[in-house]
């Protein structure tokens, strides 16, 4: 697969000059914490009462917290969030080619962060869409290669095996192939899946077994069944 950036609205802004992947426009929409309507209004008995923690946050105590975060991480700061994360992360990385800007990726960031894991790798253009993370990408460790050499070159220093996911001629179903604890899992785009410099680049291709008409699986769709495959391996 050729990198259709020619064809791409966005083509001519170089990737350089596009916001880090790290750091979300807080002022795009998209990027806006979700209310939700769950979670917990302002701490009981008012501001005499707050606990006396500096991993809480005095906004959130006052007005309430109804961020989609779990309970236990109510009424914390962000960044109390991410250390204590960082303290429970699994050892295996997640990687994703965005050579289109699909729609996909900020739903397998989401999944990344359900699942736990270390970080996540965007392989190509900088920006990506993040519509689908649903502001998961503030917890989680983003990483930006621009491109698939530069992304294998840095899973060979970290000793971190890659395992694309893509049913292509040769690949393995994953509920019966050797899924490494620490490894990469590596994402194409929806539609082309991955390209060839990235299946080249991984040491097993591995699918998802299938039972009905349709060819393939939506990506996120993929990304949480392996991810999930993973966990029920490893995760402890």
């Amino acid at each position: 697969m050729t990198r259709p950036d020619a064809a791409d609205p966005d083509a001519a802004d170089p990737d350089a000059a596009e916001p880090d992947a790290a750091e979300p426009d807080a002022a795009d929409p998209d990027n806006a914490e979700p209310q939700l309507p769950v979670g917990v209004g302002p701490w009981p008995g008012g501001p005499a009462n707050w606990p006396d923690d500096p991993r809480y946050d005095p906004v959130l105590l006052a007005e309430g917290d109804r961020r989609n975060v779990v309970d236990r991480y109510r009424y914390w700061r962000l960044e109390a969030v991410v250390a204590d994360l960082d303290e429970h992360r699994h050892p295996f990385h997640v990687a994703i080619e965005n050579w289109q800007h699909d729609m996909n990726i900020g739903s397998i960031v989401r999944s990344a962060n359900a699942f736990g894991a270390a970080e996540v790798h965007i392989v190509g253009r900088r920006r990506w869409n993040r519509r689908g993370a649903m502001v998961t990408d503030r917890y989680q460790h983003v990483r930006h290669h621009e491109d698939v050499a530069s992304f294998a070159a840095w899973a060979r220093e970290a000793d971190m095996p890659i395992v694309a996911v893509d049913n292509v001629p040769g690949s393995v179903p994953v509920d019966r192939a050797d899924l490494p604890e620490r490894a990469v899992l590596l994402f194409g785009q929806e539609g082309p899946g991955l390209s060839p410099e990235a299946i080249a680049a991984a040491s097993v291709v591995v699918e998802i077994t299938q039972y009905g008409s349709t060819r393939s699986i939506n990506a996120s769709a993929a990304g949480a069944v392996v991810m999930y495959e993973w966990c029920r391996r490893w995760a402890r």
